[in-house]
């Protein structure tokens, strides 16, 4: 058995609205790259990647067109670890992390995917899977909306069938405690997250901030610091009384184990196209687990193939241990995927069909398509 071919394409796809947060800034739109792979017993695994805004896209499909398609071509699809190290090798010079991870992360997701059809099971069965829902998060409350908004948008959100949610702090304190308390006064059994994406400055002040926000039942504080201050990380954990998650800080399994030494966080965030794919991201569960750590998983606006891959990850992990943000697909207007992945009760129910359980819609693709 063998990999034929292997089609790359990327989309520039617009998002409804304006996303921002305290570091990013202004988000408008997303790049999604995709990966075909077809197999000599005709089938076919998707895969996927995404990178924020316009910018990186181009270059990971560069990365996948001339350095990992000529590794993959010709290979046993069924020998996924092998593949990955040879990936990993090939690019390891040129962008170990980072971009290179976003890469081979679409590879990977694209063999898993192809090995869960050729069996005919859902992706979160062939990883030993046993109940396939997870608590889901809303996130992305953006930091500019009025109070008015901001309510809507938490209507719009439990209408939907989410009963947890997660907003942006980091900008204005003044703002963050308003917004917090709006939500409170207004919905005091919502489960409520917070996500500083590393915008406070250093740990006294997270702590000083968190310290305000705790009087508003927030359940956790997603990545107060910057991703390398680990020892950081690890004075604001001990000085506040909430659970501090990692995000930026903890992409790849390499960096699990540095939060892990550094005892500096409570819950790991895995987002699958950072850790490198499917196999990475459940290393980094599985390294959680040894740690008596639990995990979510994250997600951007990455559309329903990404949220589909995700949600078969978290269907099988056993130490997921709060709500996560498998919620995508939800931020958009459009999708490129024909899926079934739907809200009840709070929780994400799998997409139906083997594999992933998505297929790509041509038509809407033509109309983002930018290669």
């Amino acid at each position: 058995m063998q990999i034929q071919a292997i089609d790359c394409a990327l989309f520039f796809v617009p998002l409804p609205r304006v996303l921002t947060d305290s570091t990013h800034g202004e988000m408008t739109h997303f790049s999604l790259v995709t990966v075909r792979l077809l197999c000599s017993d005709g089938t076919e695994g998707l895969g996927y990647t995404y990178t924020v805004g316009k910018t990186g896209g181009p270059s990971v499909l560069a990365m996948l067109s001339h350095d990992l398609v000529p590794v993959v071509r010709g290979a046993d699809p069924r020998s996924i670890e092998r593949l990955w190290d040879k990936m990993w090798w090939a690019l390891h010079y040129v962008g170990r992390g980072g971009i290179a991870s976003f890469a081979i992360s679409a590879v990977d997701i694209a063999l898993w995917d192809l090995q869960a059809k050729q069996a005919g099971q859902p992706l979160w069965r062939l990883l030993g899977g046993q109940d396939a829902r997870v608590q889901a998060y809303a996130g992305g409350i953006d930091l500019r909306l009025p109070l008015d908004a901001l309510r809507t948008q938490t209507r719009d959100n439990l209408a939907r069938g989410f009963r947890a949610v997660k907003m942006k702090v980091g900008r204005d304190p003044a703002s963050d405690a308003a917004n917090l308390e709006s939500l409170r006064s207004r919905y005091p059994e919502l489960k409520l997250r917070v996500d500083a994406n590393m915008g406070w400055r250093n740990p006294k002040e997270a702590v000083r901030h968190i310290h305000d926000l705790e009087a508003f039942g927030i359940e956790m504080v997603e990545q107060p610091l910057h991703g390398s201050d680990l020892e950081g990380l690890r004075f604001v954990r001990e000085h506040v009384e909430v659970p501090i998650m990692a995000d930026e800080s903890v992409w790849t399994p390499s960096d699990a184990m540095a939060c892990v030494r550094a005892g500096a966080v409570d819950v790991f965030n895995v987002y699958v196209a950072e850790a490198g794919g499917i196999g990475p991201a459940a290393r980094i569960f599985g390294i959680a687990d040894a740690a008596r750590l639990t995990c979510i998983i994250g997600s951007m606006p990455e559309f329903g193939i990404g949220t589909s891959a995700q949600a078969h990850l978290a269907f099988a992990m056993p130490n997921i241990g709060y709500g996560s943000d498998v919620n995508g697909f939800v931020y958009h207007q459009d999708d490129v995927v024909d899926h079934s992945l739907r809200i009840e009760d709070g929780h994400l129910l799998p997409p139906t069909g083997p594999g992933l359980g998505v297929q790509l819609d041509a038509e809407r693709l033509a109309r983002y398509r930018m290669d």
